[in-house]
């Protein structure tokens, strides 16, 4: 639990000195993906679980939040908590319900707020840790970001990569 909140499940497989390497069960998902200025992927998937959904439940948050960018898109995936059987459907036609698959992925941290000149330093710490461990890259980086914007201090963020394991 990460501010009381229901946080993704995962299992540590091995710690390596710069990273360790997890294995994630599949989970549900609500996903949005947008231009990179627009900046909106959050207000979307808030507004779905504050009840914008054919439902209209209220949905708890979780942690981490996913973030991945690539090329001019972004896309945000909020974990669906483990208590809803079947995700009710979004209102809106941008956002969608998927299943994320079951994958190993290295991991590493770093505090405070993220930046793009800090997600990329420790994306790179993070390639070449498995490059040199002689670890097969089989996704693109995913920065997971665990607080709300208003906490301040003892901030954790994470990039993770899927390798072949």
């Amino acid at each position: 639990m990460m501010q009381g909140y229901e946080t993704q499940p995962y299992k540590v497989v091995k710690n390596y000195d710069m990273f360790e390497l997890r294995y994630y069960p599949s989970v549900a998902m609500v996903q949005t993906e947008s231009d990179t200025e627009s900046g909106q992927n959050f207000r979307k998937l808030f507004q779905y679980i504050s009840g914008s959904n054919e439902s209209n439940l209220k949905i708890a948050m979780t942690t981490p939040v996913h973030m991945e960018k690539k090329g001019n898109k972004e896309k945000m995936a909020f974990v669906l908590p483990s208590s809803i059987e079947i995700p009710p459907e979004p209102q809106n036609k941008n956002v969608q319900i998927i299943q994320s698959k079951e994958a190993y992925f290295a991991a590493i941290g770093y505090g405070g707020y993220s930046t793009k000149s800090k997600s990329e330093y420790y994306t790179k710490i993070l390639k070449e840790n498995l490059n040199e461990n002689k670890l097969k890259i089989q996704g693109d980086p995913i920065l997971l970001g665990y607080n709300s914007p208003y906490k301040f201090f003892n901030r954790l963020n994470e990039i993770i990569i899927e390798v072949a394991y």
